[in-house]
């Protein structure tokens, strides 16, 4: 990040830039400019267009009272695209606020009663169809599980057998969906447990989202992959907003759609796992 670069940024000046963990996608940043703190976000060799989805994403939570950081600004400078938003200044964990909030998001419904998002979700790896539709198996299984699974098999990370195990899976996963009444939440998107944190009054914010409306178990299923949740989060969620009868179940769709992501993503660390999903889901 070099000196030339940054004073094309839209501050009088730049006091300090210092590298922080921005997940696996982003250079991140804490950028401190005419002496406030901002949270800069760059990706070398794309157009501003890249953090479109991020951005609309953010909105649509300032939009509904969601906690999640403010859009600053966003540009592009030497053909690398940049994404400002405020700084949070981290406090002490409650998991019991976190699942009060995340129940709050997921109580927003989509007032056309349709499923998808006004722009599509954006990665490195692979690009979702957020086309409305008013189906969330038509959404969830056509064009995101479906998309994962001819990438996957593109890749060489699924044989003959593991597309075949797919199918069986897939049409499992189509008649209970079939079964289940789905209503289009705002989700996040992406809330594993590194997509959140506490602020100086230790209230929860929701960070990196890639959001949609869909059913909310979606997100609730991520939550279950890499941990960062304890039962006071699970407890506190359900009683703002119970779950489901079935979602024990229907759970392991939504596990199973976050590690054949991280299979395409990461490679045959992840492969073990998948099979192990689609094994319970066919049990």
């Amino acid at each position: 990040m070099n000196q030339e670069w940054l004073n094309q940024l839209p501050f009088e000046n730049v006091n300090k830039v210092t590298p922080v963990s921005g997940g696996d996608v982003n250079q991140a940043y804490h950028l401190v400019a005419d002496q406030k703190s901002y949270f800069l976000l760059v990706q070398p060799n794309q157009d501003k267009n890249f953090y479109a989805g991020e951005i609309a994403g953010l909105q649509e939570f300032s939009k509904n009272k969601i906690n999640a950081p403010k859009v600053i600004s966003n540009g592009e400078i030497n053909h690398d695209a940049y994404l400002i938003i405020s700084y949070i200044e981290k406090g002490n964990t409650n998991q019991r606020a976190l699942g009060k909030l995340v129940a709050k998001m997921h109580q927003v419904i989509n007032p056309a009663k349709k499923f998808g998002f006004e722009i599509n979700s954006k990665g490195r790896d692979i690009t979702f169809d957020n086309q409305w539709t008013d189906s969330w198996a038509e959404l969830f299984v056509e064009k995101r599980l479906d998309a994962l699974k001819d990438k996957i098999i593109n890749q060489n990370l699924f044989d003959a057998t593991d597309a075949q195990q797919y199918l069986l899976v897939r049409k499992v996963i189509l008649e209970k969906l079939s079964k289940h009444s789905s209503q289009p939440s705002l989700l996040h998107g992406d809330l594993w447990g590194g997509n959140y944190l506490f602020d100086n009054n230790d209230d929860p914010i929701l960070i990196d989202p890639a959001v949609f409306y869909g059913d909310r178990e979606f997100d609730l299923g991520v939550t279950t992959v890499f941990g960062g949740y304890n039962q006071d989060f699970y407890d506190s969620y359900n009683e703002a907003y119970p779950i489901d009868d079935g979602y024990n179940e229907r759970v392991h769709f939504y596990r199973l759609y976050y590690l054949m992501l991280h299979l395409l993503k990461f490679g045959n660390i992840y492969y073990d796992s998948v099979v192990r999903e689609m094994k319970i889901i066919l049990d």
